[in-house]
């Protein structure tokens, strides 16, 4: 900070200065007479040397903690705040404060991007090598086609390519959750309806295992999304239909109170470990079920839980090992849609 630069900032203390020595002088030149003035000028004199002095040693004086803050542009952000100078007065206190909350929320939300962009990383890194999969498949099924009825053949490839159109759904979605409030459109919404396209989307599954599907009470309707509510039950759906052994059962069902509606999605599956029903909504996670029965991405029940908490519901799982596994979606009946 230059000399010129602090006599700058105490112009109000100069201006204030000027004002008192000319008020003084006024006063003083309708009250006295005129030998008085060799010792007034001497006044005026020894009260602007002590008003440079007050000036130069102020500046003196902040010119350390100045230079300091400018050292600090050199510096790289993350080791700012352990470097800013202790603060001499209560604005400079102030700022060093106001800094110091820059800076941290600076760093927070850097931190915040680079775990987004790592995650995200991570999901196109995985997302490539589980798509790689049917795609590998449907060309050695074409490979060792000869001696296969097209019948075959087509039933085949459909299933590979319904493999790679669900990877694909998942990514799409995955990429619209932080853009969600630019794509929802809240509307009265059958629930039982959704159930069934979601059950319509899965029937060859269904038919393949010859697992048994039941709803109940399927006039259940709520405020939400048609679109993403859909997803969400497709992800459930497509869960409980790879966990259920051939010959097993699938229900759905709707209940109501004065608090909530919820879904209930039941199945007679092979269920979950009590020591991974904490953690099926983390991203990634497959745990010892989706090593050992399936392969799994553990991406469906993360994006699930993700777009449920953006349309503001509760999502949430109960299970036994070997016998059941339950997904229910809590719909709370007071509502803000503008907090999205």
């Amino acid at each position: 900070m230059s000399l010129y630069g602090y006599i700058k900032d105490k112009r109000f203390f100069v201006i204030f200065y000027l004002l008192i020595i000319t008020f003084v002088s006024i006063i003083l030149y309708t009250n006295i007479d005129q030998h008085a003035w060799s010792v007034i000028l001497y006044t005026y004199i020894s009260c602007l040397v002590f008003a440079c002095m007050y000036i130069a040693v102020g500046y003196y004086y902040r010119k350390k903690f100045y230079q300091s803050l400018r050292e600090l542009t050199e510096h790289p952000h993350d080791v700012l705040v352990s470097l800013l100078p202790e603060s001499q007065n209560e604005n400079q206190r102030l700022f060093v404060n106001v800094i110091k909350n820059i800076v941290q929320d600076h760093t927070h939300q850097l931190q915040k991007l680079q775990e987004e962009k790592k995650e995200h990383q991570e999901y196109i890194l995985s997302w490539i090598h589980e798509i790689k999969l049917p795609i590998a498949a449907s060309k050695l099924l074409l490979e060792h086609s000869e001696d296969k009825s097209k019948e075959w053949l087509d039933d085949h490839l459909e299933d590979e390519l319904g493999k790679i159109e669900d990877y694909v759904e998942q990514a799409l979605y995955y990429s619209r959750i932080d853009t969600f409030n630019k794509d929802y459109f809240i509307t009265e919404v059958h629930v039982g309806q959704i159930v069934k396209n979601t059950v319509k989307k899965y029937a060859k599954l269904f038919i393949n295992k010859g697992i048994h599907f039941h709803m109940e009470n399927s006039e259940l309707t709520v405020q939400s999304d048609k679109k993403w509510l859909g997803f969400v039950l497709d992800q459930l759906m497509a869960n409980a239909l790879k966990y259920t052994d051939v010959g097993g059962n699938i229900s759905v069902s709707f209940e109501e109170d004065s608090n909530e509606k919820r879904v209930r999605l039941h199945d007679d599956g092979i269920g979950i470990k009590s020591e991974d029903i904490d953690r099926v909504f983390d991203r990634g996670f497959t745990g010892t079920t989706g090593r050992n029965h399936t392969k799994s991405t553990g991406m469906g029940l993360y994006l699930a839980k993700k777009l449920a908490n953006k349309l503001e519901y509760e999502l949430t799982i109960e299970s036994e090992e070997g016998v059941y596994t339950t997904a229910v979606i809590h719909v709370p009946k007071v509502r803000n849609y503008y907090r999205l």
